[in-house]
């Protein structure tokens, strides 16, 4: 009778799961902590913008106009957030480390895409990179990458 009851209980407890969206949140969370990159830097510029748009474009296979949305959805989203938790958590439940991995790779490109690296971006990176569970070395491998303009993937 336990069993049922708890089996009930958890079944109205638990939100459906809804792929579409769950990729959706997904999209935006990782926008997001691009865009944190992206407002670490007191001048924004074009390249950075241009970089997260790129980054987004590699990651999830966009259309230019449904990437423009994001970035905008994710501006919105970064102002009101207080921390990253919500975006790097969605991240931890949904990807795998070298996912998650990737994404970090993509915010050096961002943080590097106007050739130095502001102080503020630095601490967002390490911030992310350690809820991320991101290791020491890869973190340093990924950042070394973007500053030296190679590619990881």
């Amino acid at each position: 009778m336990f069993r049922t009851l708890k089996a009930l209980f958890d079944s109205f407890a638990a939100p459906a799961v809804d792929p579409v969206a769950t990729e959706h949140q997904l999209q935006l969370a990782t926008a997001v902590l691009l865009v944190e990159v992206m407002r670490a830097d007191p001048d924004i510029g074009d390249d950075e913008r241009a970089a997260a748009m790129q980054a987004l474009r590699d990651k999830f296979a966009l259309a230019d106009d449904e990437i423009e949305r994001l970035i905008e959805l994710a501006t919105t989203a970064a102002a009101e957030a207080y921390d990253y938790q919500r975006f790097t958590g969605q991240l931890n439940r949904a990807f795998d480390a070298a996912r998650k991995l990737r994404v970090i790779e993509l915010m050096w490109q961002v943080a590097y895409a106007d050739g130095h690296l502001h102080a503020h971006e630095a601490h967002v990176m390490r911030k992310v990179a350690d809820l991320l569970y991101i290791p020491h070395a890869d973190y340093i491998t990924a950042k070394l990458a973007a500053r030296d303009g190679v590619g990881a993937h």
